[in-house]
């Protein structure tokens, strides 16, 4: 069986920033309110002419650079998103088509936020089983798109990004474990009612805002305390690795109190753990590839460090991946 590591990384923010202050302006709310029932102070917005494949097709190329690679050399391009450019083709052949990967396969994956995970799993088994040698996985969302600006509840929540990593053949083991897990009975807890062949797209429809993202947030706050923690253990435990051997823990970022409680499931040290919440605010699937590359680029991850990636979304589905930087 070959091996599978992480040999090149990259990400891609828009530049405009919406900040807690701006949000005042246009809804009931407040900076404290905000900053102390999420952490979040900002977040990145994209703008009318940028689609999710703009955003991951810039990451890919910045993933690319990273690890050496020619368009050409990848065998296989995955995009999780839930915010597709369209409902065909795929965001990921329009990324295939815009970095001329000519060579490469190319499907999106739809996991609500853990489709990072997901992916990175997907790729791992694809490498393993001598199928490919490098394949490139893109996380990349623009909840701005799908979000009510009007609904306090939820807007103050989501910013918009995309992070790329290249998965590819080597020598040494880069992919410790996988671990996926998914419960459809919550699936009404976080979803978008309108839009597909359930209830197609009508005036009606759009009238009724059902377009939009629709959160129970008590109940996916719940939800996300439990399996964040859960997941992290059930995955360290599949790679046969100690907690004291973790050097960083990278969550998915979509509520500080979420993050906080998963560590103390854990019983992690806070300076284990990578948060940018504050800055991006929940960017869906593309919060963990870009919180990881902000981490190896600060310096905070290193050759031969090893990394828990954790996530929960829509579905509701959950999951983690433990993986030891090789580069």
């Amino acid at each position: 069986m070959a091996f599978a590591g992480i040999t090149g990384i990259g990400a891609c923010l828009p530049e405009k920033i919406l900040t807690n202050f701006d949000l005042e302006k246009m809804v009931e709310t407040s900076d404290e309110w905000i900053r102390t029932r999420t952490g979040i102070k900002e977040r990145r917005i994209a703008d009318e002419n940028t689609a999710a494949s703009d955003l991951a097709t810039e990451a890919a190329k910045r993933a690319l650079e990273d690890a050496g690679l020619k368009p050409e050399d990848i065998d296989m391009i995955i995009v999780a998103t839930v915010t597709a450019d369209m409902p065909f083709p795929a965001t990921a052949c329009i990324v295939q088509k815009n970095i001329k990967a000519v060579n490469a396969a190319a499907f999106d994956l739809e996991a609500g936020c853990t489709g990072f995970i997901y992916s990175l799993s997907i790729a791992t088994q694809f490498i393993e089983n001598g199928t490919y040698k490098n394949i490139l996985v893109i996380a990349s969302d623009t909840l701005t798109k799908i979000t009510d600006f009007k609904d306090r509840n939820t807007c103050i929540l989501f910013g918009d990004g995309a992070g790329a990593i290249v998965v590819s053949r080597v020598e040494e083991k880069g992919i410790l474990s996988n671990f996926l897990k998914s419960n459809g009975n919550g699936g009404d807890l976080l979803y978008i009612p309108a839009g597909g062949s359930r209830k197609p797209t009508t005036i009606e429809t759009v009238r009724k805002k059902q377009h939009y993202i629709q959160m129970n947030g008590s109940e996916v706050f719940k939800f996300a305390v439990k399996v964040m923690g859960e997941a992290a253990e059930s995955a360290l435990k599949m790679a046969n690795v100690s907690l004291e051997d973790v050097k960083m823990l990278i969550p998915h970022q979509a509520n500080q109190r979420i993050i906080d409680a998963a560590a103390r499931r854990l019983n992690i040290s806070r300076d284990k753990v990578y948060i940018n919440l504050d800055k991006y605010g929940n960017m869906s699937s593309a919060t963990v590839p870009i919180a990881l590359e902000e981490a190896v680029k600060m310096g905070k991850i290193k050759k031969g460090d090893i990394i828990v990636l954790v996530a929960f979304g829509a579905g509701l589905t959950w999951g983690a991946n433990v993986i030891k930087w090789i580069k």
